[in-house]
């Protein structure tokens, strides 16, 4: 009897075994190549996207590079089965000045767009993009004071009709008044909604014109979403702390 059991014991682990390789697989398969789960830091997507938002990305929207895969291992160059994004999309990339590190902006420029910002304004090509002024975004400082804050709220409609909401918290900000930047082939040019408080393709020496290898995928659907300051993991305050009107939200 006592080798049947140890027989039956060993034969349970091994099936045990299998089961959580076979699951580790999947997930990896799925991770790698259809969505990968990303979580919102900062505000820099203020409204659209806001500190603890948690969202699925895309990553078969725009094709694979090494940067698809977990420790971004340099297999290849380059991009396979590669699909551009489209201007207005939101999109995780790796920054290329530290390619360890993810940032999610909106891509407003494509290769070869000329793009500028006049008081505030958001020129491509030399033609104002259509703005409508909307009333003000009342919530927590969108600029980072953590107080309340009233500021400016936009619809910006870019020439692709792609329309979306920006904040504008300081007027004649530094980044309200920019050259032309000229973006080269191959790559694209990235804003955050929170104009006024997001480091992004404006800002050369820190992110740039994004490579199109570095793109990771579109951001997709919100899937959880908790207060900031809020722990995703202190169930008992998910009640009150868990935004609820925004899981399930589709990424516009």
């Amino acid at each position: 009897m006592s080798v049947t059991s140890s027989t039956k014991s060993e034969g349970s682990l091994g099936e045990t075994i299998r089961v959580i390789v076979h699951a580790l697989l999947i997930a990896l398969v799925i991770r790698t190549f259809l969505f990968q789960p990303f979580n919102i830091p900062s505000g820099s997507m203020k409204a659209t996207l806001l500190v603890g938002d948690y969202l699925f990305v895309s990553k078969y929207s725009y094709g694979y590079s090494h940067y698809s895969f977990p420790l971004s291992p340099p297999l290849f160059s380059g991009r396979v089965f590669g699909s551009e994004p489209a201007r207005g999309d939101i999109v995780v990339f790796r920054l290329p000045r530290e390619d360890s590190t993810d940032y999610i902006k909106r891509v407003i420029g494509l290769p070869g767009d000329r793009i500028q910002m006049k008081e505030g304004l958001l020129y491509i090509n030399d033609t104002p993009v259509k703005r409508e002024r909307l009333s003000d975004f009342v919530g927590e400082d969108p600029c980072g004071s953590g107080a309340t804050a009233r500021v400016k709220r936009w619809k910006e409609t870019l020439p692709n009709s792609v329309t979306y909401e920006t904040l504008d918290c300081i007027d004649n900000n530094s980044l309200d008044d920019t050259p032309v930047y000229t973006v080269p082939a191959g790559h694209f040019f990235m804003m955050g909604d929170n104009r006024d408080n997001s480091t992004d393709s404006r800002v050369l020496s820190a992110v740039g014109y994004v490579p199109f290898e570095n793109i990771v995928g579109r951001a997709q659907m919100i899937f959880f979403s908790i207060a900031e300051g809020e722990h995703a993991w202190m169930i008992w305050r998910w009640p009150t702390a868990v935004r609820w009107n925004r899981i399930f939200k589709i990424v516009r």
